[in-house]
């Protein structure tokens, strides 16, 4: 069973940053995407960032140039470090772990920001 846990949500003033971190844990296999989705009230769930334990990244493009993701496979974490926020990030931000087989979400956390 893998069980993945976010925090670093909160409330911020446009323009300032928040970092969000997750910690996977359980039987993971080596080869996965981890990343970070997010969604509005009203709205579906859409992507943010991802990167594979590769090393490849994906961004929408709403966030790029302003948010970095980055991960550490050793220790099955992934972390996104958001600037210059706009009150349209406002969302609840959730967690990934996708495998071939598999798709892991976290709890989600709360990023509020206000203009």
């Amino acid at each position: 069973q893998v069980q993945l846990v976010d925090s670093g949500g909160g409330l911020v003033q446009a323009g300032g940053s928040l970092r969000l971190s997750c910690a996977a844990s359980g039987s993971i296999f080596s080869i996965n995407v981890m990343g970070w989705y997010r969604q509005a009230p009203g709205k579906w769930r859409e992507l943010v960032a991802t990167m594979s334990s590769g090393g490849n990244t994906n961004y929408a493009d709403s966030v790029k140039d302003r948010f970095t993701i980055s991960r550490d496979n050793a220790k099955n974490t992934v972390d996104l470090q958001m600037n210059n926020l706009k009150p349209e990030d406002t969302a609840v931000y959730y967690c990934n772990l996708q495998t071939r087989s598999a798709d892991y979400w976290g709890q989600g956390t709360q990023v509020t920001v206000s203009s």
